[in-house]
């Protein structure tokens, strides 16, 4: 069976849909109390390390963490006064990402250009595995 519409149109058209930050815009905001970074990658993309304070919510799992209906779901993203902005590691996953949660109800959702990728590149803070878990209660 023929693919109809590829990756690449459906990453355009979420990239034209949702709220798109660049890294330094994030970095500014890192200790606003009214955003949470969200790390979507697999948990096998997170031996290189994370955005400082970011949660992780594997992509495969996100819906079922935001719907307060699921058994799987989160209190973290009940708050509806956080801007919840996403991540992976190049962008792509991160703004598909952003489109179905958008689609789920939420409006307070975003995402950073680049990912993970870009936000190693430009310099931006980042933590290790174990310093996240040394500062989780």
């Amino acid at each position: 069976m023929p693919i109809t519409k590829g990756f690449r149109a459906l990453v355009d058209e979420a990239m034209a849909q949702v709220t798109t930050y660049t890294v330094a815009e994030v970095v500014a905001r890192l200790n606003d109390p009214a955003v949470q970074i969200v790390d979507i990658r697999d948990v096998r993309e997170l031996a290189g390390g994370t955005v400082v304070g970011a949660y992780h919510a594997p992509r495969g799992m996100l819906e079922f963490w935001v719907d307060p209906d699921s058994p799987y779901h989160k209190p973290l993203f009940a708050d509806e006064d956080k801007e919840y902005i996403l991540f992976c590691g190049a962008g792509w996953r991160s703004a598909l990402a952003a489109r179905t949660l958008q689609e789920m109800g939420m409006t307070n959702v975003a995402h950073i250009e680049g990912g993970f990728t870009e936000w190693v590149n430009q310099g931006a803070p980042t933590e290790t595995l174990e310093q996240r878990k040394s500062r989780k209660p």
